[in-house]
């Protein structure tokens, strides 16, 4: 005997109900909280955020970045601090300091070790946030960059409920059908919670031949370029594809660091300024 199901999924219409659910704002002094998320694993959302927050303390600003991916941070072994831990003076966490003016926290610091799971239902994830936002000393702040796991889920929710000051989100793709159409997903998602989308990014766009210089398309082009225009949302730029781009994050040392003047590095860099003027005016 065969059930058929009729029930269908039911339409969100408008904002998502986020007030009545959750707690107020938390006090922070940040003047730009930027969310980065993805609507799909595996597009290099994180290697985005560090090396976003690692250009835009190089030049000069004072930043946070906070890794909500509860469940795979990933965060500190991109940075090389994996073995380092947070000082705690009573109620008050000092999150790892990458540099002078480059802070970190995430839920990787607080396991025995990079293998263990984090079993955590969403009242839990939602304290663990309240407590990563309000009691870590993170200082004067001009960016908070906040690394969410992929999809749509309670990281997202909670830290445009609880964090002030956020200006917007990031949006990273590839230009793959599939990650394009989770990242207009994603896109919609920002919409819902009544957040500005600050632009989509565009990661793995081609690789430049070392030998010609010609772009070689793995992974085609203009996906993300095409999803912004789409959905009449900002297009941030394209990141290409470099192999030292993946080895700098297996040894934790950030890529725009140490690869000056290189395609991907030049990607940043427009994207770091791209995302300033947005923001800033």
């Amino acid at each position: 005997m065969k059930t058929r199901i009729n029930k269908k999924i039911p339409e969100t219409k408008g904002p998502v109900p986020t007030q009545k659910e959750l707690p107020p704002k938390v006090t922070m002094d940040v003047h730009h909280v930027i969310l980065v998320l993805s609507g799909k694993g595996g597009v290099g959302k994180s290697t985005v955020s560090t090396n976003l927050a690692s250009a835009l303390a190089g030049h000069g600003r004072q930043v946070g970045l906070l890794d909500l991916d509860i469940h795979g941070p990933s965060i500190p072994t991109m940075l090389g601090i994996e073995n380092h831990h947070p000082t705690v003076f009573g109620r008050t966490i000092e999150p790892v300091r990458v540099t002078g003016n480059l802070a970190v926290m995430s839920m990787g610091f607080l396991l025995p070790d990079a293998s263990s799971p984090v079993i955590w239902r969403g009242p839990m994830k939602m304290a663990a946030i309240r407590q990563f936002l309000e009691d870590v000393n993170w200082g004067a702040l001009d960016y908070l960059i906040v690394d969410l796991p992929p999809g749509t889920g309670d990281e997202a929710l909670t830290i445009a409920q609880l964090a002030p000051g956020v200006k917007g989100a990031v949006i990273v793709t590839t230009p793959q059908d599939v990650a394009v159409i989770d990242a207009k997903k994603a896109v919609k998602f920002i919409e819902k919670l009544g957040l500005p989308v600050i632009g989509i990014i565009e990661n793995m766009s081609g690789m430049v031949c070392p030998h010609c210089g010609g772009t070689i398309d793995l992974f085609g082009r203009g996906g993300g370029e095409k999803a912004a225009a789409d959905l009449h949302v900002p297009y941030l730029g394209a990141i290409p594809i470099d192999p030292a781009m993946v080895k700098a994050g297996d040894e934790g040392r950030p890529y725009v660091l140490r690869h000056a003047d290189t395609p991907a590095w030049k990607a940043f860099g427009a994207i770091m300024e791209n995302l300033e003027k947005r923001v800033e005016s």
